[in-house]
């Protein structure tokens, strides 16, 4: 469901995406090392798998986007690690499109950048609450928060196509209503347990602005 297939998005709109994509790998990537690489493979690996487990709703079906925790986890490499997941799961299961890659990868990209950024707030906010539960607050709510802007990115891709479309539209937004949740809940848990046990699996917290 958060994935557009080949066909549906004009020519303008596809061309957009895969610029902006462009800009973001670029950005995403810039000076990174070897020894980051394990960690966006390993990360990649679970946004790939993730598409895989889905979750009947209604007359469809949804499944775990992964993209907040992604970001939470990767920083600015998410973007990178969600572009080749996608190529991935258009390529072997037909998820999305080659054509629609770029507007796709925008659409989960974007959210795990923002996702990071929610995350990494959390250090100024200790500083005035002072709480062992700010990684857990904190990664939850970017977990919950990617979800939702991918499928309000999703939903008005879709109504800006036409009237025809108004249905999906609402119905791609109410589907993953429940996901965000259940991100929510898997994002805080893993920021809480990764803080304790491992905290360099979380983002750096040299760079705080996109």
């Amino acid at each position: 469901m958060a994935h557009i297939s080949d066909g549906v998005l004009p020519l303008w709109m596809l061309v957009a995406g895969a610029a902006i994509t462009i800009i973001l790998l670029r950005y995403s990537l810039h000076r990174i090392q070897a020894e980051e690489i394990p960690k966006v493979s390993l990360v990649t690996a679970a946004l790939f798998v993730a598409s895989l487990v889905h979750f009947p709703i209604g007359p469809t079906s949804v499944h775990l986007l992964m993209d907040g925790l992604a970001g939470i986890m990767l920083g600015r490499r998410a973007f990178a690690g969600v572009f080749v997941a996608l190529v991935l799961q258009a390529a072997f299961f037909q998820h999305g499109g080659l054509t629609a890659l770029g507007v796709n990868a925008v659409n989960m990209g974007l959210p795990a950048l923002l996702s990071w950024q929610i995350f990494m707030r959390r250090k100024g906010f200790a500083s005035r609450f002072a709480s062992p539960r700010n990684e857990y607050i904190f990664g939850g709510i970017a977990g919950g928060v990617a979800v939702i802007l991918t499928s309000l990115m999703v939903s008005a891709e879709l109504l800006m196509i036409g009237e025809g479309f108004r249905e999906i539209a609402i119905l791609v937004l109410a589907a993953h209503l429940p996901v965000a949740l259940a991100e929510c809940i898997v994002s805080s848990a893993a920021c809480g347990f990764l803080v304790k046990t491992n905290p360099k699996m979380l983002a750096g917290r040299d760079d705080l602005t996109i």
